[in-house]
């Protein structure tokens, strides 16, 4: 019978030409099974309402047309109700808008290069918050003067330490016109610690920031590096307890891409994040991906006793090998559009329809996170892998693992037989997982990832 082979999608996110050693995309635009504009907006009734069970279907068959990526993932992470209408989606909008813009003045209150165009990749202040007077600091603070040090009074400003308390003007940013009044350091000795740990990080994230994704033409252009460093730099400012860490750039990246409206693309992200959060969260004894690590070695375990006799064995009984999958999804092992196509999938899969009222109720989201039941919802609204964990009473005790943990599972299992036979140590373990880069089909990957999981469900079950 003959098959359409599809439509590439690479187009949507060219590459630059002399980046030749880019993973081929397998994702491709199949009528009929991948998710099409015209099919997304028949499935909303005149008012608004959407039918989020229909998209769940078509997005497991074949993913997400690059044309409406973005309102789709909002949906799918939780921005919007789909039983919200036009006009109630639109006045959340406009409220979250408003109140990235409020955040990101405050963030450009304490350093005027956000939202100025440019970003940071030198350390702006020292770890007591005195302010950096090294040239490449000042050179990118202030990129319109070639040589000199700038006046005391601009540095100070910058780095929110003013000393005489008057008002002053940042000549150096267009969007900076003038910063408020700073109080006297007689009621400030010292910068807040939160605000000199959060100036801390800005010159990592801009470091970050250029190695995201370059091979991406999207990424030539200084004003879209700049909008990802923005929206990391107000993050890290309002997730106190997480702040920034490697790997976010990477998950923040395709909103970026995906949303023209940079505030739509920090909700997006930030959505995300409440799900990884807890992957990034650092204590000094442990690093919060550990107990995720800790899962897929319980996995691997039942599914594939010999292999993991095999990996502890090897000294890798600690999984430490998995980390970066688990981190930022698997963006090292796909090409940036194979990637989101994995991850819509996933998402679809383990789609929860409690997700909007969930997040915006943080007393609810806590309840969620210790595994309560909640109300009863509609099995059919639930994505295929969120049904599983419904019927087997995975709700009723505790919090369930996520599809990503079985992901990783599917990888392992898929290559066991080479790595029994041909790992002899960890650096063997992390060659033949690497070799994987670029060789995974991601509906593939994610069916593997459904039958672990209910061999898991099954055999976790039995006493």
């Amino acid at each position: 019978m003959w098959r359409d082979p599809g439509a590439p999608a690479d187009s949507f996110y060219e590459v630059r030409p002399e980046c030749t050693d880019v993973p081929k995309s397998r994702f491709r635009i199949k009528a009929g099974k991948t998710l099409s504009a015209r099919k997304w907006q028949a499935a909303f009734t005149p008012e608004g309402y959407l039918d989020i069970g229909k998209i769940l279907r078509r997005i497991q068959r074949g993913g997400v047309h690059p044309s409406i990526r973005g309102e789709v993932w909002e949906f799918l992470l939780g921005c919007y109700d789909p039983k919200s209408t036009f006009d109630e989606r639109e006045q959340i909008r406009q409220r979250r808008r408003y109140q990235y813009a409020r955040w990101k003045e405050e963030c450009r209150q304490m350093f005027p290069v956000v939202g100025s165009g440019r970003f940071v990749t030198a350390p702006i202040i020292t770890e007591d918050g005195q302010p950096v007077q090294d040239p490449i600091v000042l050179s990118q603070i202030n990129p319109e003067k070639k040589s000199g040090l700038p006046p005391k009074s601009e540095i100070d400003a910058v780095n929110g330490k003013l000393t005489n308390g008057n008002t002053v003007a940042c000549s150096t940013s267009s969007s900076c016109e003038v910063l408020e009044r700073v109080e006297e350091p007689t009621n400030r000795a010292t910068v807040d610690k939160k605000e000199i740990q959060w100036k801390l990080t800005l010159h990592q994230i801009g470091l970050d920031v250029v190695r995201t994704d370059r091979t991406l033409v999207f990424y030539e252009k200084q004003e879209n590096l700049s909008k990802l460093w923005d929206i990391l730099a107000v993050y890290a400012w309002i997730d106190k307890d997480v702040g920034y860490c490697q790997g976010m750039s990477d998950l923040c990246s395709p909103m970026i891409i995906l949303l023209h409206d940079e505030a739509d693309a920090f909700w997006c992200f930030e959505r995300l994040m409440r799900r990884l959060r807890g992957n990034f969260r650092c204590t000094e004894r442990s690093v919060g991906v550990e107990a995720q690590l800790h899962n897929l070695a319980a996995i691997t375990q039942i599914i594939d006793p010999k292999l993991h006799q095999h990996l502890e064995t090897l000294g890798g009984g600690d999984y430490l090998f998995a980390f970066r999958m688990l981190m930022v999804l698997f963006r090292r092992e796909f090409s940036f559009c194979d990637s989101l196509y994995l991850w819509e999938m996933m998402w679809a899969l383990e789609y929860d329809p409690d997700l909007f009222s969930l997040y915006e109720d943080s007393e609810a989201a806590n309840e969620k996170a210790e595994g309560s039941k909640g109300k009863v919802k509609s099995i059919r609204q639930c994505g295929k892998f969120e049904r599983e964990n419904m019927r087997s009473g995975a709700r009723s005790s505790e919090a369930p693992l996520p599809i990503s943990l079985f992901l990783v599972a599917s990888v392992l299992k898929d290559k066991s037989s080479k790595l029994l036979q041909e790992a002899r140590g960890l650096d063997d373990v992390v060659k033949i997982l690497n070799d994987v880069t670029g060789n995974i089909d991601a509906k593939k990957a994610c069916s593997g990832a459904m039958k672990i999981h209910k061999k898991y469900l099954r055999k976790a079950k039995k006493p």
